[in-house]
Formats: C-alpha cells, structure tokens, sequence
C-alpha cells in the first residue's frame, strides 16, 4: 500500500483562517495563528459592556442570526469573532484589508462553506473519537513547542476553553474524513501528467545556470615578481599537484599549499555556485573535466592555481533527499475496533518490543492489516512525498531505532519504526514516484475546489438582516 495523501487534519487550519477553498493547507494552527508563528492572540468578540447606546450600534453587537444553513443557524457574534480573527492575521502578515463590507460576505461564505462540510460528514456517519481528537491536540501542541497543559493554559488566557478547542479539532477532523472519501476518487494521474510535468520541470532547470563546487589552490606571485621568484612559485604550485595527482587529500593539501583565504578556512572549497559566478579562467579550465579531476596549476595575474571539480548540478542532476527505511504494525478501524483500542492495542505491541519480550517484525506479521506484513512491516526506502503528512511528520521526530507513540492516519492506527535515514540521490522511478505525488497535489486542489462548490449549491442556505 503507498500512503500518499493531500493533505490531513493536521494539514488544516482552525476556525477557517484561511479559503476552505485550498485542500493543501500546511500546519494545523492556534485560531488566529498565521502560518510559520506560534500562538498569537485571537480577536475576542466584542464584550457585552462595550454595546453602544444607539439603535444601529446595538444591532451591530447584539446577538442575532445572520444564516441559516440547512437549518442550523450562523449567529452574528459567531460571524463578528472569526471577522476578527480574519482581520488580525491580515494586519500581522501586512496586507491590505479589503473593505469591511466584502470581507465580511466573505468571512460568511467560509463558515458557511465550513458548516455544509461538517453537516454532510455527520449525515453519512463519519467520526472522530477521542483518541483522534487527542492526537491532534498533541500536535497543536508540539508544533507551538509547547506541553498540552500548557497549551490548554495558554489557550484559557485567551478566552479559549479546552471543549471549545477540542470541538473545533473534531469538526476539522470530519471535515478532513469528508475530503478524504469523497475527492481522492476523483482524481486520477496519468503517465502523460508525470511527463508532462517532468518536462517543464527541465525546462526550467535548464534556464538557470549550472552550478559547480570548485576546489581551489592558490600560490600567490607577488606583483613585479623576477623570474627567480617566478619560477620558484611556479614549482610549488607543481608539488602541490604532484600529490594531489598520487591521490592526497585535497584539503590537507589546501591548507598546506594554498595562499587563498579558503585554504585553510574551507579545505579550499569555493562553495557550490552558478558558473558565472566564477573567474571566466576557473570555467573554461574545469569545462571539459569530470568529477574529481584536477585542472593546473594555471597562471593568472594573482598566480597559479589549482582547480579541482568536487561537484557539479545541471539540469539533469537530481538533487539528493533524505529518505527513510521504516516498518510499521497497521491494525484497520471499524465498528469492530475503535481508533482508541487500536491505540491501546498498538501501545501494548510497543511496551513489549520495548521490554525485550516480543519482536517487531514478529508483531508485524501476526498481526498488520497491510500488505508489508508478510515483510514484518518493512516498507523499504521512501523519499519524501511518498506516505501522508502526518506519517511522515511522525517519522521526523524519530531518530534510528526509535518507535512513535499510535498514529492515526486515514488508513488506521500504525505503530511506525524508523530503521535507518540516509541522504540519497533518487532513481529515475523515485523520481518520477515524486513527481506523481506532486502532480496529484495540484490535482487535488482543483478537484476539492470543485467538489466544496458542488456541496455548497446543494445546500440551503437563507441569509438575515439585522434586527431592525
């Protein structure tokens, strides 16, 4: 089974801080938090005391409905908190604020939009118990680097109450089981997607510039040098590439030899930059020579050099990406086995691994619901891209050898176990395994978008005036 996905719960944003109209969202945030910061603090709803005396400033602060969405209301202080919220991430990120009157229509339309999707997630029985619930609030947590008790501290000075956030957490996860079950079967990636999108990709990548690394040694000539001196430089320069052609060290070289500031301070690397970055004489003396080949020495006004070629990116050089070797136990959930005995269940397998009392591939293939079982759970190398968000979030936070606490993901609860990490330059099918999973990234916004303004056509929605 490949765990690929768009996007998960913890790839939504409360409150709908941003457009419900984007199924990419990155980083399940604090309400009123900006993506990329931590806590910020919401805009509270107006208090009671700061009501007006006059008719229309009343009308504005008192609680009223403003929609009904399929018979459920959307009421005026619900509305005023999220405008507020909306408007205080817009004043943080520095951008212009539309008009009150617009912004308003369309703080609306996303509760709205927001309201329809949790409506038809309960209509057709999608839910999210406690042990979800709880493993998003960790989550909120950890990535606010905070502890959970901490969290709900932080959040009661705002205003905030744990089953308010909690609640918010539960609709976000069925509004995600919703997307899940209803969109993916709508998007299909063909081959010709996959090379399509690898030809625009080279393309361009062959209009920047190609990137080498140079190795660089440079024996200085002093300016109005004698011949004598010339030649003595000159035959330093010869030495230094007399050992490096026997197949000494490069850098130890460097730092003895080289008289150029990186010598001692890099092991004479020039770092990896564009071509025209370089002295036209560094270029044209490296062009023709491979990897490892050392060009020199070659004379130039400051004096003779060295250049090695350490590394070189072209259009057709994949850049290297981390990959993980892991295993994991996945038990499927259902009316028979809730997420939170799973859990239980799966915490058990790890305390006795643990212990020293059982084996994880042996746990693996007695007892995952996934085709690896028969491997005990090894899933092999992945490169980024390949497991969804929330899989892969777990594997970052674990160093080899490590196991994760239970991980809810749409397939079921895993017990995940990161074996090994290396950097690695993809295979030319990783590559394209990448790509398709970037290619349905894209897809998946465009069928989401789609599919909310279906759902939002069908809905009934009655807009209020204010009381008069």
């Amino acid at each position: 089974m490949q765990y690929r996905d768009h996007c998960t719960v913890l790839a939504l944003i409360l409150a709908s801080l941003t457009a419900m109209g984007s199924a990419a969202a990155q980083g399940l945030r604090l309400p009123g938090t900006p993506a990329g910061q931590g806590l910020a603090r919401p805009a509270p709803a107006p208090a009671p005391s700061e009501t007006a005396s006059t008719p229309d400033a009343a009308a504005r602060t008192a609680d009223f409905i403003v929609a009904v969405v399929n018979s459920e209301p959307v009421t005026s202080t619900e509305l005023r908190t999220r405008l507020a919220q909306v408007q205080a991430q817009l004043a943080r990120q520095g951008g212009a604020t539309p008009p009150h009157e617009r912004l308003e229509r369309e703080v609306l339309e996303r509760i709205i939009l927001e309201r329809v999707q949790i409506q038809q997630a309960r209509e057709t029985g999608i839910k999210a118990d406690e042990f979800a619930v709880t493993q998003a609030e960790e989550n909120v947590a950890r990535q606010n680097r905070l502890t959970v008790d901490e969290l709900h501290a932080r959040l009661a000075r705002e205003g905030i109450s744990q089953e308010r956030f909690r609640e918010e957490l539960r609709n976000q996860l069925l509004v995600q089981r919703l997307r899940e079950r209803e969109v993916e079967a709508r998007v299909k990636v063909s081959d010709l997607d996959v090379e399509q999108y690898l030809k625009e990709e080279q393309r361009d990548a062959q209009a920047a510039p190609m990137q080498i690394n140079l190795g660089h040694v440079l024996v200085l000539v002093p300016e109005n040098a004698s011949p004598a001196q010339e030649a003595e430089r000159q035959a330093r320069a010869r030495q230094a590439a007399d050992r490096l052609h026997t197949g000494e060290d490069f850098a130890a070289v460097a730092r003895e030899f080289s008289d150029a500031p990186e010598g001692a301070r890099a092991g004479g690397q020039l770092g990896l930059r564009p071509v025209d970055q370089y002295p036209e004489l560094f270029v044209s003396s490296t062009q023709d020579l491979p990897l490892g080949a050392v060009a020199g020495p070659v004379r130039s006004p400051a004096g003779f050099h060295l250049l090695k070629v350490i590394e070189r990116v072209t259009a057709a050089t994949p850049a290297t990406v981390e990959q993980n070797h892991t295993r994991h136990i996945l038990l499927r959930t259902g009316p028979r086995l809730s997420e939170a005995a799973a859990a239980a269940r799966l915490a058990d397998y790890k305390r006795r691994v643990l212990a020293g009392q059982a084996d994880f591939a042996a746990l693996a293939r007695e007892h995952s619901q996934d085709s690896s079982a028969k491997e005990g759970g090894d899933m092999g190398w992945a490169s980024p891209g390949r497991y969804v968000p929330e899989f892969e979030q777990a594997l970052d936070t674990l160093k080899p050898g490590e196991i994760s606490e239970p991980l809810v993901t749409r397939f079921g609860v895993h017990l995940v176990q990161l074996l090994e990490r290396r950097q690695s330059t993809p295979t030319p099918r990783e590559q394209r395994d990448m790509a398709r999973s970037i290619v349905r990234e894209k897809k998946l916004d465009e069928a989401y978008a789609a599919w909310a303004q279906e759902l939002r056509a069908r809905a009934y929605v009655e807009y209020r005036d204010p009381p008069r």
